[in-house]
């Protein structure tokens, strides 16, 4: 999933409203329990389909973290029919590298045991850690892999729905839910009800050893190269405590390289039964032909012979402030988390509120911090995340140059403790009311999204929150949002990051002078331009920003002006390394 991507799910995981007119939703129920939600729109001749599976890391036990979102990967790898040249050949090559792999374990075993008694150090699949065993065994492996990529059509499914004019097959894992969507025109909407039916009942995980090379790159990429992405991921799990969310979307590492094919197909048993699912249809189609459909080919998968085990952990109380203090390849930054609620709880319409009235130009966060205090660069945030079994809600700033950390966290506690404090003006109030319906009426005119709403707020409590959580933001009044203020910005239900800058590192002074959100954005193409090593590559980046760099506003300028000399500083080094060769 883009990064893109990841920020418009995130933003539609928070409990937005929607306009006040109602939104057409007819739901079904089919006889295996799968659900089906479907929203009509003559506008254009296409659908987006999407289907929801009730699963995240939240339902992971230690062992097997990570496990919801490698499925993620494993339903794109084909079935009985799709993605194979053979599928006998296949499960005779599947059946031998589950074989071998079980052979490996023993080895691991005899690994981790030597590993707590101090006789080898770092991580057991360090290969300078590797038995002679261990190595036969990895050799073996390999050979197998070989095969099964000869046996594989690469990407078979994608280039189905491509051949027909479907466009976005995509999905993501979120804690508390998988969600998979793809947009195909109106006259090949029963093509995505056979490819995906089969998916759910013929699935086939194929590449299932091979594909955790590709989601440890993932990790490095996303967590281990970014500059807070480990620091973030202990935050978290410093934070939670007692409930799942303790641990990462992608997993730990041990568990995502110690997972069998037998312990997946057990948690696709349980999690991935039609009683788990529920599809979602917007766009261009016939309710009653698509319900015909549904039954014909969801219809055909069984409902599971167990309900999806509840999640039964509950976090404890906070009873005393958490800090964490962390010297990163940043600017200094503050970060401030409190315990909050859970998707669909009465509280979580204040929270909000209480989120709109700190964030954007127009907050409280960014007149205190960065124009009269001047103390914060960029934009000051607030953030209100309500998850399926819990909740936080979050406040940061990027510190400016030369300004004490301390500084920033005191004028961050001291906005928070004036909403409990002081009841939040009428006027005040209901504008933020109005920004948010405003906002959400814009969202609610793509399809796409609609679809993506619906999905997530059926896997985290109920579709109709989409239609009944206008009039209770609405009904939420200023003594609501002192009181929700005033129970949850305690000491005790503090949590504190602080990043600060490493010693001896500092920043371009150029990249210094960018605003705030440029740079976040430039230093996200930084990292990316430290990774090629295609010198015509460079050469085209090059060409592009300076097309683009003759269109954009004067503001933004500069922020093209630093990209394109270190592509060029880039380009010079790897034409330098190229003649050295």
């Amino acid at each position: 999933m883009s990064k893109r991507l990841r920020v418009v799910v995130l933003l539609l995981l928070l409990p937005v409203v929607v306009w006040a007119q109602k939104v057409e939703v007819r739901e079904e129920v089919l006889a295996n329990g799968m659900k089906l939600l479907m929203v009509e729109r003559h506008d254009s001749p296409s659908v987006v389909c999407g289907w929801v599976a009730k699963v995240g890391s939240v339902n992971e036990a230690p062992g097997i973290t990570g496990i919801s979102h490698l499925f993620e990967h494993m339903m794109f790898k084909g079935t009985k029919t799709i993605g194979t040249k053979n599928y006998e050949r296949d499960k005779e090559i599947l059946a031998r590298q589950d074989a071998v792999r079980a052979e490996m374990e023993k080895e691991y075993s005899l690994l981790r045991g030597k590993l707590r008694r101090g006789e080898i150090s770092g991580s057991i699949y360090d290969p300078e850690n590797a038995t002679p065993r261990l190595k036969e065994l990895k050799a073996e492996l390999e050979k197998l892999y070989a095969q099964e990529k000869e046996n594989i059509v690469k990407d078979e499914l994608d280039q189905i729905y491509t051949r027909e004019g479907a466009s976005g097959l995509n999905a993501f894992t979120t804690e508390d839910q998988t969600v998979y969507f793809v947009t195909v025109p109106a006259n090949k909407l029963e093509l995505w009800f056979w490819l995906e039916s089969d998916r759910l009942a013929n699935p086939v995980f194929r590449e299932f050893y091979s594909e955790r090379d590709v989601v440890r790159e993932e990790r490095r990429l996303r967590v281990e190269s970014t500059p807070l992405g480990k620091f973030a991921e202990q935050f978290d799990a410093m934070f939670w405590q007692s409930t799942p969310y303790h641990h990462p979307v992608i997993g730990w590492p041990a568990d995502v390289e110690s997972i069998s094919r037998k312990q997946a197909e057990a948690y696709f048993a349980t999690y991935y039964a039609p009683n788990n699912i529920t599809a979602v249809l917007v766009g261009d189609f016939d309710p009653q032909k698509a319900l015909e459909l549904a039954h014909k080919y969801f219809g055909r998968i069984p409902r599971g012979p167990q309900e999806p085990p509840e999640v039964i952990s509950e976090e404890i109380p906070q009873l005393a402030e958490k800090r964490f203090l962390a010297e990163a390849d940043t600017n200094p930054e503050v970060h401030i988390r409190f315990h909050a609620v859970p998707f669909g709880h009465k509280d979580m319409y204040a929270f909000q509120l209480l989120a709109d009235l700190l964030n954007r130009r127009t907050g409280r966060l960014y007149k205190s911090l960065v124009e009269e205090k001047k103390i914060a660069v960029g934009e000051p945030y607030a953030t209100f995340r309500p998850m399926k079994y819990a909740g936080y809600f979050e406040v940061g700033a990027e510190v400016k140059e030369g300004v004490d950390p301390t500084a920033v966290e005191g004028a961050l506690l001291a906005e928070l403790e004036r909403l409990a404090q002081e009841p939040v003006g009428e006027t005040e109030l209901q504008k933020v009311k109005n920004q948010q319906l405003a906002n959400s009426f814009r969202r609610l005119q793509s399809n796409f999204f609609l679809m993506l709403q619906l999905a997530l707020y059926d896997s985290l409590g109920d579709w109709r929150f989409i239609n009944e959580a206008p009039a209770r933001v609405q009904a939420v009044t200023a003594q609501d949002i002192q009181q929700v203020a005033a129970r949850t910005f305690t000491k005790e239900n503090r949590n504190v990051a602080i990043y600060v800058r490493k010693a001896g590192t500092s920043e371009d002074p150029e990249l210094a002078s960018l605003p705030g959100e440029l740079k976040a954005m430039v230093k996200q193409q930084l990292a990316q331009i430290a990774k090629m090593s295609d010198a015509e590559k460079v050469e085209l980046a090059i060409a592009q920003i300076q097309q683009m760099a003759a269109t954009v506003p004067a503001p933004v300028k500069p922020a093209f002006d630093f990209l394109l000399k270190k592509l060029e500083k880039r380009l010079a080094q790897l034409q330098g390394e190229g003649k050295e060769e």
